[in-house]
């Protein structure tokens, strides 16, 4: 499926978080399809060694937990390279701790990190979206925000703030051409839920490879997603095929959360 058919010829695609895992396959998804692609990241090498992936992307180093840095980065990249026809929101994510060991800064650490690192890069971009009559934003958010993990409390409840912004946001925008919604991974083959499973092995007092094994039997579909398996949707739900879809937040998760929504 052409990303350029289904939007727009080369349309501009800006995606956080574009150096790694999900980001990163979500990147090589739309320049395979033939969009101009920017990434964003806070690391300039980790954003260099994915553009030698990407041949004519291009990519910015940015701290979007901060907000006059996301919202020069819009400013810049709809000055030097175009209107921001899709955001891909891929940045953040929330650091695992023990319910014993969570305070009130980290809380609001959480939320910076995941919550507030997607609203500041969001708001800007959604009304130039409006003011255009056109735009999708898609925002990576986490299963965590659906279902409480004790290790996961402060990070899920981020994802679960974000959900509902998504929803209410999409709502609110519908009639203004603008789509926003959320895709929700599950277990995925990234550097984060390694992390998240050395967090859960302290916490159980087992190895990371018992705690792995644990989690996948948990996995109806019987394996973690891969990022090009996320990838694929966000394409999809960017593309004209998906017009009538908005204001949804979508569980990937292997039928490990079989619930109705």
């Amino acid at each position: 499926m052409s990303i350029v058919h289904n939007i727009v010829r080369t349309p501009v695609i800006l995606i956080t978080g574009g150096s790694k895992g999900i980001g990163l396959a979500c990147a090589k998804k739309f320049y395979e399809d033939g969009a101009q692609v920017i990434i964003s990241a806070r690391n300039q090498e980790n954003i260099d060694r994915a553009l030698e992936q990407l041949p004519g992307a291009s990519g910015f180093a940015a701290d979007l937990s901060e907000e006059m840095d996301a919202a020069f980065l819009v400013e810049r990249i709809e000055r030097e390279i175009g209107p921001i026809e899709v955001l891909v929101n891929s940045a953040g994510a929330a650091r695992r701790t023990s319910p014993e060991d969570l305070t009130p800064a980290l809380w609001r650490a959480a939320m910076d990190a995941k919550y507030f690192t997607t609203i500041n890069i969001l708001d800007p971009v959604v009304k130039l979206m409006a003011s255009r009559k056109k735009g999708v934003i898609i925002n990576i958010i986490g299963a965590g925000g659906k279902v409480a993990n004790p290790i996961h409390l402060a990070g899920g409840a981020a994802n679960a703030a974000l959900m509902l912004a998504t929803a209410g946001l999409g709502s609110a925008y519908a009639n203004s051409g603008v789509r926003i919604i959320g895709v929700s991974p599950g277990s995925t083959e990234t550097d984060r839920v390694n992390e998240g499973l050395a967090a859960e092995a302290r916490h159980s007092g087992i190895s990371i490879e018992e705690a792995k094994t644990q989690l996948i039997k948990n996995i109806p579909i019987g394996r973690m997603a891969q990022p090009e398996d996320i990838a694929e949707l966000v394409v999809f739900l960017a593309s004209n095929k998906a017009s009538y879809i908005t204001g949804i937040n979508i569980t990937m998760d292997g039928g490990q959360t079989p619930v109705v929504i």
